[in-house]
């Protein structure tokens, strides 16, 4: 629905009906401009709260490198939209805007909230058919909401990604007010039901060991209450679990904190995928 060109490459955005969320979904894609001549890898970025496909594309300045490495930059929205699609408007943290990567059980948000299923296997598949990319090589990347959901992505899909970052993510999700209440309303009560989703805890149940870079403010207003970056340290500790944790000196949460070290994490992320 949109093609622009930037930094020699080209930044589309698209739209498909999908089956996994029941609704028509939007996603970006930037394409390097060696994909003009090839076909080259891709690093996925999820999203945070609030956020669609939009945020990153014009805020983090991520095309520029990509177009220098080679990587094609993928960027699903944050939830299923529509007016059918449910939701709680008085509530930026739960709903639309804020579908948390996981597989909803719950009424009524089961029947579109699937975003999980979505960002690991239908939207892959599709844009791998359609686009030129190197089948299956791929790496993961994201913030806060979307940095929690690049961590169980690649904690739960054993082999499916070459390394995983994220930015202030959103680490033991069933220890923090935002995980607690999108989990209790998408997954129900159940708090054993929640692990699956919580990447402090996979690692802790001995998911696989990848590559893995954290970078954190220190002057984060939400690092005290909601990341937790510490639990999922001592966790990688305890299971020897390889991690980076960069506390970044007086950077808060914007995307200004992404911005100045999004260069680095294609960086590393080429590294995998260009070995």
């Amino acid at each position: 629905i949109e093609s622009i060109k930037e930094s020699g490459g080209y930044l589309n955005r698209y739209q498909h009906d999908s089956a996994t969320c029941h609704c028509r979904m939007t996603f970006s894609v930037y394409l390097p401009p060696a994909a003009a001549h090839k076909k080259v890898p891709a690093l996925y970025w999820l999203s945070g709260l609030t956020c669609t496909d939009d945020n990153v594309r014009t805020k983090a300045g991520a095309q520029r490198y990509a177009a220098e490495l080679g990587i094609a930059l993928i960027m699903p929205d944050t939830s299923p939209r529509g007016d059918a699609v449910a939701d709680d408007p008085d509530r930026y943290d739960l709903g639309q805007g804020a579908g948390f990567y996981v597989n909803a059980t719950q009424a009524p948000w089961a029947e579109h909230y699937q975003m999980y299923d979505y960002v690991t296997h239908e939207l892959p598949a599709l844009i791998e058919k359609e686009l030129p990319l190197i089948g299956g090589l791929k790496s993961i990347t994201g913030h806060s909401m979307g940095g929690h959901g690049a961590l169980i992505c690649a904690l739960k899909e054993t082999g499916a990604y070459q390394s995983v970052s994220a930015f202030a993510p959103i680490n033991h999700p069933s220890r923090c007010g935002w995980g607690q209440g999108c989990f209790e309303a998408y997954l129900g009560g159940n708090q054993d039901h929640w692990k699956a989703y919580d990447a402090t805890e996979l690692i802790l149940a001995g998911a696989e060991k990848i590559p893995l870079l954290i970078d954190q403010g220190t002057a984060d207003e939400f690092l005290q209450d909601q990341l937790f970056p510490q639990d999922l340290l001592d966790a990688c500790k305890k299971m020897d679990f390889p991690v980076k944790l960069r506390m970044q000196q007086g950077y808060d949460h914007s995307y200004h904190f992404i911005a100045s070290f999004i260069g680095e994490h294609l960086a590393y992320h080429a590294g995998y995928l260009y070995p």
